[in-house]
């Protein structure tokens, strides 16, 4: 069974900025790794290469040094990286990552299934699976808890909705979006480590592809953040330290005074 995983590099901190011109996040300084949820879809992979036999390949679009993550992915016990990498694809939405990814899966062929997170924890859209199936046409398994068999004729998955679960039966090729409880992901192995070290990562940029460029990076990118407002606190409160009792009693009386102004006495 040959496998195909997309995977993102997204912040390690919640502490980022945006660019207010561009509406896309500032990335330069703050350090990067595998999209948590992600990992659940790499781990999931990994396990059905080791029941079913195959590969498992890691696919990442992103700058240069998102072959970290895929080297990391390799060293858990993927197969093989593939980074997409142009600057034509910066800024891009959902919707151009995806046609950008889909693309080059279709120029990599050969695959039984497609697993991805649920969703990017940068963006929290979870939006790229579902459009990656979309323009490949594959029937498309979302929030998949469990994997229960594979058979000559398709694959049969657990659900998680709302108000309990679902089984599904899906043929293959299938893209099978993950959750959590899934799997538990591993660490990486010291031989996983220094076959990662080894492994050479091909790039793909737009000469390698038959992209058209007019869906590609900022332009190509039907969605727009047209204003960034930052949070602020609607609501202020008063702490009041008391040392003694004459404080004892003056902090009473004050929030006697609060309860009867807010009626609440």
């Amino acid at each position: 069974m040959n496998i195909i995983i997309p995977i993102k590099q997204v912040p390690e901190t919640s502490n980022v900025k945006m660019d207010p011109e561009t509406g896309t996040m500032i990335r330069e300084g703050v350090e990067s790794i595998i999209n948590p949820l992600d990992l659940y879809a790499i781990e999931t992979g990994i396990q059905l290469k080791e029941e079913h036999g195959g590969k498992v390949t890691v696919v990442s679009m992103g700058p240069p040094k998102a072959e970290k993550a895929l080297r990391e992915a390799i060293a858990m016990g993927c197969d093989e990286g593939i980074l997409i990498s142009d600057r034509k694809f910066a800024g891009s939405d959902t919707w151009s990552t995806a046609y950008v990814l889909a693309e080059a899966i279709k120029k990599l062929g050969n695959y039984d299934l497609i697993l991805a997170g649920e969703r990017a924890t940068d963006g929290d859209t979870g939006q790229v699976g579902p459009n990656i199936a979309a323009y490949l046409d594959l029937t498309l398994g979302t929030y998949i808890s469990r994997i229960d068999e594979i058979t000559s004729d398709g694959i049969i998955v657990e659900r998680l909705l709302e108000e309990g679960y679902e089984k599904l039966k899906l043929p293959l090729p299938s893209l099978l979006t993950v959750v959590k409880e899934i799997s538990y992901p591993r660490l990486p192995t010291l031989r996983g480590k220094q076959k990662a070290r080894m492994t050479e990562i091909p790039v793909l940029t737009t000469s390698e592809m038959d992209l058209d460029d007019e869906l590609l990076g900022l332009n190509g990118s039907p969605t727009r953040v047209v204003k960034i407002e930052t949070p602020k606190v609607t609501r202020g409160g008063t702490i009041i330290t008391v040392k003694d009792e004459d404080m004892l009693e003056e902090s009473v009386d004050k929030l006697i005074e609060f309860l009867k102004a807010k009626e609440m006495v």
